[in-house]
């Protein structure tokens, strides 16, 4: 029995210059934090010679081309397991479609477990460009890398991405002490939607490859605003990158009519007059959760437990996807 987990994400900067749509003719840079929330992977054998595959739905099939699952398909054929008897079971700490990169992170959990069934070894870059390969040039989705790599190499990463598509991978030099004020002062609440980050990618990513002057100037200043959040905690002044989110949500809702709701701008503006600095939507928008700085997390968290937005309290983790 085999069983792998990896970590989910937020975004701290730079969220959407990592399609190919934009670093192709701009190069990308974000900033990404995996957090102590996981996607888990367990794989067994099976003795009837089925495949069985346990998620939100139950499927049990003799042959692979039955299996409705596109991104396991995908793995199992990569590794050249179509015909392993096996039973895989995935679970998740956080649902999916709430913005912590939970697909790019169930694909990458996915194939470290399949690399351990088959007593493989994976380099940590191999295993992120396996699980962006599956999911962006098999299955054609119109996503970026940031989920894949942050989840494969764990940690507060710096992510530069050149025109040919690599990643350059650095962790954040960040001190201690800022470490411990960032994770002590950032916040999570559920806004109760859900959504298809697909949906809104697209729209961006197409509006990217045909040129777009509005979309391509917005993303560039998204990429400046992530280089400027690196200096501003590298340098320990939390506030001034809590200032930097403000200015990263107010472009990140021009890129789509469906990145925001005016539920959600309510919610935003109220915190802000509650005791949040700076704050954004996390992931590619329209739901998820609203990540806030504030140095007063019990007011914050007080006043939005009143108005019914569940809390998910977090730590960053520096491990990325393992064997357990």
């Amino acid at each position: 029995m085999i069983l792998a987990r990896s970590p989910l994400r937020i975004t701290l900067g730079g969220g959407g210059t990592d399609l190919a749509s934009y670093y192709e003719k701009q190069n990308g840079f974000l900033i990404s934090a995996a957090i102590n929330k996981y996607v888990y992977i367990l794989i067994n054998k099976t003795f009837d010679k089925s495949l069985v595959l346990k998620y939100s739905q139950l499927e049990k099939v003799s042959q692979i081309e039955d299996l409705r699952h596109p991104i396991v398909k995908e793995a199992l054929k990569m590794l050249k397991l179509e015909k392993e008897p096996l039973e895989i079971c995935s679970m998740a700490d956080i649902p999916a479609g709430t913005g912590l990169g939970s697909s790019g992170t169930f694909t990458t959990c996915l194939l470290k477990a399949l690399h351990g069934y088959k007593g493989d070894f994976i380099g940590t870059r191999q295993l992120a460009e396996e699980a962006c390969d599956i999911e962006i040039n098999r299955l054609g989705e119109p996503i970026g890398k940031q989920d894949q790599y942050i989840s494969a190499f764990g940690g507060i990463s710096c992510m530069e991405i050149d025109k040919s598509g690599y990643v350059d991978v650095m962790p954040l030099q960040i001190s201690s002490e800022t470490l411990y004020n960032l994770e002590d002062n950032l916040i999570l609440f559920f806004t109760g939607y859900s959504h298809a980050a697909g949906n809104i990618l697209c729209e961006q990513d197409s509006k990217s490859r045909e040129d777009d002057d509005n979309m391509i100037k917005n993303l560039d200043v998204v990429k400046q605003l992530g280089l400027d959040s690196r200096k501003a905690i590298e340098s320990g002044k939390l506030d001034k990158f809590a200032d930097i989110l403000n200015e990263h949500w107010k472009y990140k809702k021009q890129r789509s009519s469906k990145m925001s709701n005016p539920q959600i701008n309510e919610w935003y503006e109220y915190a802000l007059k509650n005791g949040a600095i700076g704050g954004k939507l996390i992931g590619a928008g329209g739901g998820g959760f609203l990540m806030f700085y504030t140095r007063d997390k019990v007011k914050l968290r007080r006043i939005f437990n009143e108005l019914g937005l569940e809390e998910v309290r977090f730590r960053f983790e520096m491990e990325g996807a393992k064997l357990i």
